[in-house]
């Protein structure tokens, strides 16, 4: 399992206005999720240790099945719901996908269909994630007006859609005739960010109007 330098800790609501914790992965630019919030969110359980007692039972079928979710899990310390600092699993999006997979019921078939969405083109899919985005709560708790807030939002939106996602691009790329902003900028533009003055969403959309 990867190690890295530095996470920021979460907590979002998620599928059913479920609380999911997550963290920020400076190292890899993007989003990490709780296992057992995951799968709490799915079968809508409060009881902290039947979710547990349902991943480990989960977790060793896989295994023995050979399936490469579980090889696919990091570990964070969380606070649990005793107030103590533990390690638990996380997926990141991807993964996230494959558990849901893995549960075998209608509600695990309700939450893929709500993640993964229906409209399958990059365009359905990111814009379904920015309304997902802005409900999740995540927003509340990025540091606005600034280059790192900027890849949160491109990696939640275009994860698993681009390999860059949450990267600074070092390519020119476009879409149906139209050139994206081109990247030898990206240096001055993005020193250019770190500077501003506002220091809420609602001071930059003003500034921008």
């Amino acid at each position: 399992m990867a190690t890295h330098k530095e996470q920021h800790k979460k907590s979002i609501c998620f599928f059913n206005d479920r609380e999911v914790r997550a963290v920020w992965d400076d190292y890899d630019n993007k989003w990490w999720f709780s296992v057992l919030d995951i799968i709490a969110a799915i079968n809508e359980q409060d009881d902290y240790q039947k979710t547990r007692n349902y991943w480990k039972y989960l977790k060793t079928k896989l295994k023995k099945e050979k399936n490469e979710l579980v090889s696919g899990t990091n570990r964070f310390k969380l606070q649990a719901p005793d107030g103590k600092l533990r390690l638990t699993d996380m997926l990141d999006g991807e993964g996230v996908v494959l558990l849901a997979k893995a549960i075998p019921n209608i509600k695990a078939r309700a939450f893929l269909d709500w993640f993964t969405y229906s409209d399958n083109t990059i365009d359905g899919q990111s814009k379904k994630k920015a309304y997902q985005l802005f409900e999740s709560g995540l927003l509340k708790t990025a540091e606005p007006g600034s280059v790192k807030c900027l890849q949160q939002i491109h990696a939640y939106l275009f994860g698993g859609l681009y390999d860059f996602a949450g990267q600074i691009r070092t390519k020119n790329i476009s879409k149906g005739g139209f050139t994206f902003a081109n990247c030898m900028h990206f240096p001055a533009t993005l020193q250019t960010i770190e500077r501003m003055l506002e220091t809420t969403f609602d001071e930059i959309i003003n500034t921008s109007k």
